[in-house]
């Protein structure tokens, strides 16, 4: 097994060089072709290496191999009973994971169709003879997705082999969406990072369960297919003999409490996406009508909040502030000595998808900046917005009620 250097090698690829003529890619730039086969060498030889997706980037091991998915869970402090994702470069690679005798559902063949390679992440029964337990935490599924990222899908056909892989950051903090982030969590725990430049989505992939006998679709985790998507593409191709299925949400639809207790995907039992600074929430009664008995505050309030909040720091109290970047938020923001707002706008906030992009790199950016305290702003829990604030409640340690 190699060691681990003394300091984490970022070795930089080219995208836009990589294409898929087959199964296979063709890797036109010499340099990112290197860096695909060094990255390959060390999974093979059970290591861990960094790498970009459409989603974010992960931290890989080889998913089939009995000792190499542990590295995973302590490079990352990852809790054992956490299952790992495992990441496919064909179609004919999945079938290889499979029991023999399962036959894909109707459902499955629609959403593979329209979403793969793409942040959709898919349920299937698991076979304890090729799926190692490490990767289920024992459950009797596995969570199989095909990445579109031309480096994530080239460096698993060039291993040869499935990946699994979670988010590339220590296990609660947020997920990190550029090389740099990776580093700076991880430098000195892994030996290489390539750097395929910034996520396109932003947020994890979404989670669906297809498997109950009701033929119904469950979303675990919302994420960067939206529920939008997956109930257009299943009407618009569905031609059995049974209704379309229904797509139904966690927490918002339906409630599985021993499936939390024992999750058969990331995401469902442990806080996610935390700073090392403290989180809080801003709803507005005019995003959502707010439970009663509430108070809700003005902004003057708010600082007197903050201050209570934030009571030992040297200087200004410097409050980040993530918001879209037409939020009525930032006209109303106090110019008050002692306090200084570091702002970080989220996109607008007709386009969710610009938010879930932008989300976790304002986090990281707004901790690096020195933050003492980050204020999110919610926004509607329509599209991508679903997985926005799905990450952003998990994220929050507060949650506060403002006037609209």
């Amino acid at each position: 097994m190699a060691t681990i250097a003394s300091r984490t090698r970022v070795l930089s690829c080219d995208p836009s060089s990589i294409s898929f003529p087959t199964t296979d890619p063709d890797v036109a730039d010499s340099k990112t072709l290197e860096a695909l086969q060094d990255a390959a060498s060390l999974l093979q030889d059970q290591e861990v290496v960094a790498f970009p997706t459409e989603t974010v980037y992960g931290l890989g091991a080889l998913a089939l191999d009995p000792v190499a998915p542990g590295r995973i869970f302590t490079t990352k402090g990852r809790p054992a009973d956490n299952p790992l994702i495992v990441h496919v470069s064909s179609e004919a690679m999945l079938y290889r994971l499979l029991p023999k005798s399962y036959k894909l559902p109707l459902s499955y063949q629609i959403l593979l169709r329209h979403f793969w390679p793409g942040p959709l992440t898919l349920l299937f029964p698991t076979d304890g003879s090729i799926v190692p337990s490490i990767i289920t935490a024992n459950q009797p599924t596995v969570a199989v997705r095909m990445p579109s990222h031309p480096v994530a899908r080239a460096l698993i056909a060039i291993t040869g082999a499935p990946i699994a892989a979670p988010s590339a950051n220590s296990s609660g903090k947020p997920s990190p969406t550029r090389a740099e982030h990776v580093f700076r969590d991880l430098e000195g725990k892994l030996d290489l990072i390539l750097d395929g430049g910034p996520c396109d989505v932003g947020l994890e992939s979404t989670v669906v369960d297809g498997l109950g006998k009701d033929g119904n679709i469950r979303v675990l985790r919302p994420g960067g297919v939206t529920v939008e998507d997956i109930e257009r593409v299943l009407a618009q191709d569905w031609q059995g003999t049974t209704a379309i299925p229904r797509v139904l949400v966690h927490r918002r639809d339906y409630q599985d409490e021993a499936m939390e207790h024992a999750p058969t995907t990331p995401g469902m039992k442990y806080r996610h996406y935390s700073p090392a600074v403290p989180v809080v929430l801003l709803q507005s009664a005019s995003i959502s009508s707010p439970p009663t008995g509430i108070e809700l505050i003005s902004v003057a309030k708010l600082v007197s909040f903050l201050k209570d909040r934030v009571t030992e720091h040297e200087g200004e109290l410097r409050v980040g502030v993530l918001a879209p970047s037409d939020s009525p938020l930032w006209d109303k923001l106090p110019n008050i000595p002692g306090i200084s707002w570091n702002r970080y706008a989220l996109g607008p906030l007709s386009e969710p998808s610009i938010t879930a992009r932008r989300l976790f790199d304002g986090l990281l950016s707004l901790e690096a900046s020195g933050a003492h305290i980050i204020l999110i702003e919610a926004i509607a829990e329509e599209r991508e917005g679903l997985a926005v604030m799905n990450r952003v409640k998990k994220a929050a340690g507060e949650t506060v009620w403002l006037k609209a």
